[in-house]
């Protein structure tokens, strides 16, 4: 099929465009190389979730490797008995980390998966600062926001790899709400990416998409921004609805309020607030510093802007420094202690947890305003002058984020190794369980360790122990078992099928906590009504004789309507993609 000259130009143009691109990608590679640089030679940093990311990812490759590509059961959790954890925590992080392991190892998984995240961090904000300054600045300010402190803190010392690679769309989100032109189904795609990685930034995400899109429409006194985040903001929705609804709608079946406990709580966060634990004060302590550092920088930033600009700022970049002097502020006052009403009525904003979560939105605005400022200092100066400045402005980024490197870095705990994880993962011993997946009316901490996978018992309640004596003991049969033989026919992931055979009625416990996603069958028939044990396990009444016991995972409703939802949300993106490309040949133009 022959191609007109029009599109031949127009291709010819983009690979133009792209070229030129290459010099600031390359930049941007080289910043996010020297971040993950310390981690090449001293080894990983074992920050506060390096423990929870690193069994998702071995869980995930593990089920890959039994056939279950979307994982809902995570078996290792609660000492063998599981969780739902892949229902509620969004499934790009883990899919992505558990994809970098099996193609490379463990010890490296961690490492590149932060490299991943900084580059593309940097690329979609060097995309979102094209449109308002030249390529040069546009990767001064891409480089300043790979290496910004937020992200280094996010990486190094807390390892909130979902949130580290959310960073990735929160520039996206501004580009595509700012946009002049059609852009919902570039919107629509960058808010399912985001509900995709990392549930706290997908509610910033989209409370930042409404924010601007109102400023927008106020301002220029039409409908239309409006109009584009709200079909795109539901499209991106419906798109992620296969987790989405059933992350909703099972939330009801999990303790999710323990996500929010103590020390977990927004009014425990706030700027240099006081109390805790040694721990959460030590925390909180570099979350102040690393804001102060961000409004500090984006002030500076603005005011340079502002003062060196004055009546020759364009309306499009004035629009700009006056939703980022908008949005620090309102950044800055979400920080302190009077902002806690906001947090308790808006929706979803409690679970949080963090005020400074709110810092990778404002990372995005340091770092834009840093590249505006660079230009506008560079405005009338020789080119040798304006190299001097930037290479002085990214010396002084990296030695910054040298600094912050240093500060941030988590030695391993010689209880808890990198190597001692994966050897406990292998061997099935298991690991604490995460409180909010816990089910409803369900003590995990009453579950024992080191226990068999299944036991014969003669009354469903016998061997549960005290967990207010002791958290999580090893277990020691309390001699009320019941003899029989027990035959483990297959015990994988998301599929188990147990035969046992009893001379007289008793009870089955499995090593699995009860959770309404299990179908059970005993003898071919559904048991839909399960005795209840303090600590959640899965209980069987079992008749005398042979029984043969088959635990497997099932679609419940809300996860086929979650599946229907998103298959509805592509045919209706697919005619709203096809009108916009005709209208626009590249939406990165």
């Amino acid at each position: 099929m022959m191609r007109s000259a029009s599109d031949l130009s127009a291709v010819e143009r983009d690979k133009g465009l792209w070229r030129q691109d290459l010099p600031g990608l390359g930049s941007i590679f080289l910043c996010a190389f020297v971040i993950v640089l310390p981690l090449i030679v001293r080894g990983n940093s074992f920050g506060h979730d390096f423990d929870f990311h690193l069994l998702s990812w071995m869980e995930t490759a593990r089920q890959w490797h039994e056939g279950v590509l979307y994982p809902h059961w995570l078996p290792s959790a609660n000492y063998g008995a599981g969780e739902p954890r892949f229902i509620f925590y969004p499934p790009a992080s883990w899919m992505l980390g558990a994809l970098i392991g099996i193609l490379t190892n463990w010890a490296s998984t961690p490492i590149i998966f932060i490299f991943v995240s900084l580059f593309f961090s940097g690329v979609s904000l060097y995309y979102l600062a094209r449109d308002w300054m030249p390529r040069d600045a546009a990767t001064l300010a891409a480089c300043v926001y790979a290496v910004n402190p937020y992200a280094i803190f996010s990486g190094y010392e807390r390892s909130a790899y979902g949130e580290l690679l959310a960073g990735a769309w929160m520039p996206l989100i501004l580009l595509f709400a700012l946009r002049r032109r059609s852009s919902i189904v570039p919107l629509a795609l960058t808010v399912a990416a985001t509900w995709l990685t990392n549930a706290p930034a997908a509610v910033m995400a989209c409370y930042t998409l409404a924010a601007v899109s109102v400023a927008i429409a106020m301002a220029e006194r039409r409908a239309w921004p409006l109009v584009r985040a709200t079909i795109g903001g539901l499209l991106g929705l419906g798109l992620a609805s296969f987790y989405l609804i059933p992350a909703a709608y099972e939330r009801r079946w999990v303790q999710i309020a323990r996500a929010i406990g103590p020390g977990m709580r927004v009014e425990d966060s706030f700027l240099f607030a006081r109390g805790g634990e040694a721990f959460h004060v030590a925390v909180l302590r570099s979350a102040s510093i690393v804001s102060v550092l961000l409004l500090a920088a984006t002030m500076t930033a603005l005011a340079i802007v502002w003062r060196r600009s004055r009546d020759s700022v364009e309306p499009t970049i004035r629009r700009v420094l006056a939703g980022s002097s908008l949005i620090t502020v309102a950044v800055f006052f979400l920080l302190l202690r009077w902002s806690e009403p906001i947090w308790r009525i808006a929706p979803e904003m409690k679970f949080l947890q963090f005020p400074w979560r709110w810092l990778l939105l404002q990372s995005v605005v340091m770092a834009v305003l840093t590249g505006l400022a660079m230009k506008t200092l560079s405005a009338g100066t020789p080119h040798r002058q304006i190299l001097r400045r930037r290479l002085a402005v990214l010396v002084c980024a990296a030695l910054m984020a040298g600094a912050a490197v240093s500060a941030f870095y988590q030695s391993e705990d010689d209880d808890d190794t990198l190597a001692g994880q994966i050897s406990a993962f292998s061997s099935g011993v298991g690991v604490e369980g995460t409180d909010e997946y816990t089910p409803q009316n369900a003590d995990n901490s009453a579950i024992q360790r080191h226990l068999p996978p299944i036991r014969l018992l003669s009354s469903p309640q016998s061997d549960v122990v005290d967990s207010s004596s002791e958290s999580n003991p090893n277990y020691l049969p309390d001699g009320s078992g019941l003899n029989g033989k027990i035959t483990v026919d297959l015990w994988l992931s998301e599929h188990k099928v147990i035969r046992v055979a009893t001379e007289m009625p008793g009870f089955a416990v499995l090593r699995l906590m009860d959770y309404p996603g299990w179908r059970v069958l005993l003898n071919a028939s559904l048991q839909t009504a399960r005795p209840q044990r303090e600590d959640g396990l899965m209980v069987m009444p079992l008749p005398s004789g042979t029984s043969r016991i088959e635990v497997s995972w099932q679609k419940t409703q809300d996860e086929i309507w979650g599946r229907m939802t998103t298959l509805v949300s592509l045919f209706l993106l697919v005619p709203i993609a096809w009108i916009e490309q005709r209208r626009t040949p590249s939406v990165l133009r």
